[in-house]
C-alpha cells in the first residue's frame, strides 16, 4: 500500500500570486518607508526600510501558500486535495471547466451557500466538482486552477464547459 506522505501527485499546482504583484508590494512599502524616514539621522534612516520589507514579502508568500494536487491516497484511490480539505475522486459524480469569463456567474447568484469554495482572484478558470455522496451536505467543490483541464484529467474525468 502507498504511504500518504510518500506517494507522488499525479498533478500538483501551487497558486503563487502573480509575479507583478512583487515589485508594487515592495514598491509600495518602500514609500511608506521612505516617508517614515523623511531624512532623520541613525538608526532612524533604515529600521523603517528593515522592518516593513519583509511584510510584502511574507503576505505575498503567504497568499501563494495554497496548493491542488491529485495523488492517491493511503487506499490507492485517487482524491483531490486542497490545503486540508481532500475529495476522493470515487464521490464525484460530475464535472466541469469553469472558464474565467462564466466565473462572476458561478460565484455570483448561482453560488450555493453549501458548496465548498476555494477561490484566488488571480487564477481565472475554475473547476466545479459536483458531488454524490448521502452522507456530505456539499452539493460541489469549486476550486480554482490555472489548468482545470489538467486537474480533471489526472482525476480520470472527461472535462466538460459550464
Amino acid at each position: 500500500m502507498p504511504n500518504e506522505k510518500t506517494a507522488a501527485p499525479v498533478y500538483s499546482e501551487r497558486q503563487w500570486a502573480p509575479l507583478w504583484w512583487w515589485p508594487v508590494g515592495l514598491g509600495v512599502v518602500a514609500l511608506l518607508a521612505a516617508t517614515l524616514h523623511l531624512g532623520a539621522p541613525g538608526i532612524h534612516a533604515w529600521l523603517p526600510y528593515v522592518l516593513l520589507v519583509p511584510v510584502p514579502v511574507w503576505v505575498l508568500l503567504w497568499m501563494g501558500r495554497h496548493r491542488v494536487e491529485v495523488a492517491p491516497d493511503a487506499n490507492g484511490t485517487l482524491e483531490l486535495r486542497t490545503d486540508k480539505a481532500h475529495l476522493p475522486v470515487t464521490y464525484v459524480a460530475r464535472a466541469a471547466v469553469v472558464p474565467t469569463s462564466a466565473k462572476s456567474a458561478a460565484m455570483g447568484r448561482q453560488l450555493d451557500p453549501a458548496a465548498f469554495v476555494q477561490h484566488r482572484p488571480w487564477i481565472g478558470p475554475m473547476v466545479l466538482l459536483v458531488l454524490d455522496d448521502p452522507d456530505d451536505p456539499t452539493p460541489y467543490w469549486l476550486i480554482s486552477a490555472r489548468h482545470p483541464d489538467k486537474v480533471l484529467a489526472a482525476l480520470g474525468i472527461e472535462p466538460r464547459k459550464a
